[in-house]
């Protein structure tokens, strides 16, 4: 059956190898004349159902089954993947007509939904090629053989062929039947007899025919130089008196299915089924087009004689020829090839015999191996997967990422493409590209190669046009990529630095910390920073004197912030890498405590002094320790604590190193404010051990204006605990002291709104300055 349906196939070629074009209803695609054959090709497409024929003469009609057909000359393929069917007739079909040429009339049944339509087709064909003494035809379903006949016969034969004599009597003269095979003859019949079983004799155009469908009992199998042959021998014959009228029919045709060898397909018949005095000529192609031996060989047809055998060889990709996809278990191709062949011999009374062969030949199933090709380039970010030599008639119908299925063509909303080729070897191919970062892909880190190893696993559905049996291709691919911290991009604001992160697939792999403390919101909103994290990016504001800044170069024009945000292993918490930002900033009013024990403040002393008085002169407790910079009323000290005169006061938990700025005016009034810088007693280390001053973390500072008399300062009292110590004023001044040697770098921290031992905060500058009014002496 699977032959039978493989045969229809090619039988439909021939509708795309031949010009010319009757629309003479709808669906019908072409009505040829050939040099044996008429042709009507219908198109399924138009006619929905699989169309049925009758056979019209001016006796009434006849349906076209598959018996009738074998039986009458016509040759019906049904190929509904193709959408074709295709209707032949022999020239000397049952009810063709013969008048000026040979006429055809057929009726055309369609159904739909259950009613059904006719349409006529007519067409008179006349044949190209004069005809041969003999001829015979090797159908797909029949053998039919037609000699000259060279009997009087003035209209033609009837069934019985009673017509042929009018001299014979109908009781004792009828004409008979006898077939012989190698072995006996059989019995005669009448021809009434013959029609019965299969057989038809006719008088047609001058000439006798006989045809019989393949197979029928009284036919015979043979081989022929090992080549398989099926033969019928009919004689036909009456009797007048003494006088005895015979005619002797055979058919013999090959039955070769031919072989598939090296990319040609095989098919070999003997050389003399009939008699001849030489070679036999031969004239092959595909589809019912003819072209001499040579023209054949420039197509790429091989012929060869050996042992008295025609041997023919089709490349696989001849013309005309077709090819088919098959899915089981695997996708496997076949070629098939309608093949048609004229043989020509001539025998000792030069005789000519044309023997001509109608032959589907169909490759085996051979597997179509696809090819899978990793094109990925880690430097993309993405697989390319290539899926190529994919047969034209099989379309990829989904495909599967890592087990999470997606329907082909993909939508616009995803992230991944898929790009069809077509190429012009009938073969296609599919380019597949994902992205490695895509939460579909697995990724891994690998501490051996330390890199990440990215896994996708892709499993193509694909089917064979028409069908519906799908065949599933897997392919598993790899991507090692080296991996790097993360870094932020930073931006400098007006109030502090934003930092920005954006995510990659593998950053999980390390923590982000400000100094040795992991970032999380709740270190964050404890800070004071502001931090908005997704799965997309990381973003972090970090406002001016929040903890984890560093300052350097303070002048009263502007000053440097920095901050750092590190990155590290998560597993043993190495700095793997870090951004920093430094950043220009305005000064205003600010103090700074450094864990190594300095004192840096700016500030406006407008705030204490008359409207529009400029000091004559400013210093600290120590009358030497001047600004390090001034500008009116604006001035700038830095200096350690324990300098200056400055004073230690502790307290319940943590210790306060204050000291004053004075301010003398013209008329002798001093006003000014007290600064301080207050630590927590448990992150102060060697406090009061040679003026070493080391913290873990920064003083609270705080400047508070006062109001107090003019007098000069010739000592400077000293307060320890349990002492009271007078020394003289020191002579050094220090407006640009400079950090000892031993000391570490400095580290500040924004003034926060606290209370402390001093009182409330009557005012506050740029939420970093606490600043409390003292009573106005004169």
């Amino acid at each position: 059956m699977a032959f039978k349906l493989m045969c229809s196939v090619a039988l439909l070629l021939s509708l795309w190898s031949t010009a010319g074009c009757d629309f003479l209803v709808e669906g019908v695609l072409k009505m040829e004349c050939h040099d044996r054959y008429f042709m009507i090709a219908i198109d399924l497409a138009t006619t929905g159902e699989a169309p049925r024929f009758e056979a019209v003469d001016e006796t009434g009609t006849y349906a076209i089954t598959e018996d009738y057909a074998a039986k009458c000359g016509y040759s019906i393929s049904v190929l509904s993947f193709l959408g074709l069917v295709e209707l032949r007739a022999s020239y000397f079909s049952c009810h063709t007509v013969k008048e000026a040429g040979f006429s055809f009339r057929f009726n055309l049944i369609t159904t739909y939904q259950g009613v059904d339509a006719y349409y006529a087709l007519n067409r008179t064909c006349s044949p190209p090629l004069s005809w041969s003494p003999r001829e015979v035809t090797c159908e797909i379903n029949y053998m039919e053989v037609s000699v000259r006949s060279e009997l009087p016969c003035p209209s033609g034969l009837s069934n019985d062929w009673s017509a042929l004599s009018p001299l014979y009597s109908a009781a004792s003269q009828d004409w008979q039947v006898t077939f012989q095979n190698p072995d006996e003859q059989l019995p005669p019949m009448n021809l009434s007899h013959a029609r019965r079983e299969g057989y038809v004799f006719d008088l047609f155009n001058e000439r006798i025919v006989f045809r019989t469908p393949y197979g029928q009992p009284d036919s015979y199998s043979t081989e022929v130089n090992g080549v398989p042959v099926e033969v019928v021998h009919a004689t036909v014959f009456s009797r007048q008196s003494w006088v005895v009228i015979m005619v002797d029919l055979i058919a013999a045709c090959s039955l070769d299915e031919g072989s598939f060898d090296s990319g040609y397909m095989i098919w070999d018949t003997p050389e003399a089924l009939y008699p001849s005095l030489g070679s036999t000529q031969i004239s092959l192609g595909l589809n019912g087009n003819l072209v001499e031996e040579a023209a054949a060989e420039q197509k790429g047809f091989v012929m060869a004689r050996y042992n008295s055998t025609v041997q023919i060889g089709i490349p696989y990709n001849a013309e005309g020829g077709y090819r088919k996809s098959f899915v089981s278990d695997g996708i496997f191709e076949f070629y098939i090839f309608n093949l048609y062949l004229k043989q020509t011999s001539v025998d000792e009374r030069h005789e000519e015999t044309a023997l001509r062969f109608h032959r589907t030949l169909v490759t085996p199933l051979l597997p179509a191996s696809l090819t899978t090709e990793d094109q990925t380039n880690v430097a993309e970010g993405a697989f390319t997967i290539v899926l190529g030599r994919i047969p034209r008639d099989v379309q990829l119908t989904s495909v599967q990422l890592n087990g999470q299925e997606l329907s082909v063509p993909f939508s616009d909303a995803a992230p991944y493409t898929l790009t069809e080729v077509v190429h012009a070897n009938k073969t296609h191919s599919y380019t597949l590209k994902v992205p490695l970062d895509d939460p579909v892909v697995i990724q891994e880190f690998s501490k051996e190669n330390a890199a990440m190893l990215h896994k996708l696993d892709v499993n193509c559905t694909l089917i064979a046009i028409p069908g519906n049996e799908p065949y599933y291709h897997t392919v598993s691919v790899t991507a090692l990529m080296d991996v790097s911290p993360p870094s932020f991009d930073a931006v400098c604001t007006a109030s502090g630095i934003d930092f920005k992160l954006a995510y990659r697939s593998f950053d999980y792999l390390w923590d982000i910390s400000i100094g040795s403390d992991r970032l999380t919101p709740a270190l964050a909103a404890k800070r004071g920073y502001t931090m908005s994290n997704d799965s997309q990016s990381l973003l972090l504001s970090v406002p001016l004197f929040t903890h984890g800044y560093k300052y350097k170069d303070v002048t009263l024009k502007g000053f440097l912030g920095t901050f750092e945000i590190l990155v590290r292993d998560r597993d043993t918490s190495k700095v793997q890498t870090s951004t920093i930002k430094t950043c220009l900033f305005n000064t205003t009013e600010l103090i700074l405590c450094s864990t190594n024990g300095w004192m840096t403040v700016a500030t406006d002393l407008a705030a204490v002094l008359p409207s529009g008085e400029i000091p004559t002169n400013t210093h600290l407790i120590n009358s030497l320790c001047v600004p390090k910079e001034a500008d009116g009323t604006r001035v700038l000290f830095s200096l350690p604590l324990h300098s200056c005169g400055s004073v230690v006061k502790l307290a319940k938990g943590n210790v306060t190193y204050q000291n004053k700025i004075y301010s003398v005016l013209a008329d002798n009034v001093t006003e000014g404010m007290t600064v301080q810088c207050t630590y927590p007693l448990t992150s102060l280390h060697l406090l009061f051990s040679s003026h070493k001053f080391v913290s873990d973390k920064e003083g609270v500072g705080s400047i508070i204006p006062f109001l107090g008399p003019t007098k000069a300062i010739p000592t400077q009292t000293v307060t320890r605990p349990g002492t009271t110590t007078t020394v003289a004023p020191q002579r050094t001044r220090i407006p640009n002291l400079h950090l000892p040697p031993f000391y570490p770098t400095a580290r500040y921290i924004k003034v926060y709104r606290v209370q402390n031992q001093f009182g409330p905060f009557s005012k506050g500058t740029k939420g970093s300055m606490q600043v409390k009014q003292f009573p106005r002496h004169v």
